[in-house]
């Protein structure tokens, strides 16, 4: 398998820290599972007064090439962050889940994020916590942006929104490119999307998300947008993930 080069995932702390709760899959379920690490993180509602008898909304973060490994605090702060501002800007209550991708298999190859991995990781997480299915938004940054597109565009039926951001769109890296790419705009094309890149950004181009963006575009999609920040390069996550645009624009999608 070719190498998998992406850079190193981000780290933002909060201002208030919560500390996430390490789930494990299943073990059973883990036999079919070839990449990701048995445990996952999970953070609260993000809402203390959340209505009674309202289901949560679940966003479901994608670390970047760096979060890879067998560690699973090593992505607990991507997810704080996200938590902190579904609490300041007020959209609970929502759960957040994080699972993990190891970094070399037994085999030996380099891991990264598979759609086959994902639908057992959902599975998990479906069985295992009470959640509004009407509301499962997929986002990721980097590598997890390649995984945001991949498995958004292999089974949209499950998401009402996908937010790629820095994402590329192959397999084997930032210069790899989907021999896909017209079945993943057909796909996309029947959801919400926004991604984000930077057009400074030298790891994984803006170019690559455009490409998708067309993809969409050409199958008829009309739901689906961009935002690249002209200065920014592949830092643009702190920009995004802390602004009130990408929550207002989340929470309003609804499958």
């Amino acid at each position: 398998m070719a190498m998998i080069c992406w850079l190193a995932s981000w780290s933002i702390s909060s201002a208030q820290p919560v500390k996430a709760e390490v789930k494990t899959i299943d073990p059973v379920r883990m036999e079919k599972i070839e990449f990701l690490n048995h445990q996952y993180l999970l953070l609260g509602d993000g809402q203390p007064n959340k209505p009674a008898g309202k289901k949560p909304a679940l966003i479901i973060y994608l670390h970047g090439a760096g979060g890879r490994g067998e560690d699973i605090n090593k992505i607990t702060s991507q997810i704080t962050t996200l938590h902190s501002h579904v609490k300041k800007y007020n959209k609970g209550p929502c759960l957040i889940v994080a699972p993990q991708v190891r970094k070399i298999t037994n085999h030996g190859e380099n891991a990264t994020w598979t759609a086959a991995d994902l639908e057992e990781f959902l599975i998990e997480v479906k069985k295992n916590h009470q959640l509004d299915e009407s509301r499962i938004y997929l986002t990721g940054n980097s590598m997890g942006g390649y995984g945001s597109w991949m498995w958004a565009a292999s089974h949209p039926e499950h998401f009402a929104a996908v937010a790629p951001v820095s994402g590329g769109i192959g397999r084997s890296g930032p210069k790899d490119i989907t021999p896909h790419l017209s079945q993943w705009g057909e796909n996309l094309a029947k959801l919400p999307v926004y991604a984000f890149a930077g057009g400074n950004d030298r790891v994984v181009p803006a170019d690559r998300s455009q490409s998708v963006i067309e993809a969409i575009v050409k199958a008829g999609g009309n739901q689906a947008k961009l935002k690249i920040f002209p200065d920014e390069g592949h830092n643009v996550r702190r920009l995004v993930y802390s602004s009130a645009e990408f929550y207002d624009w989340l929470f309003a999608q609804r499958k």
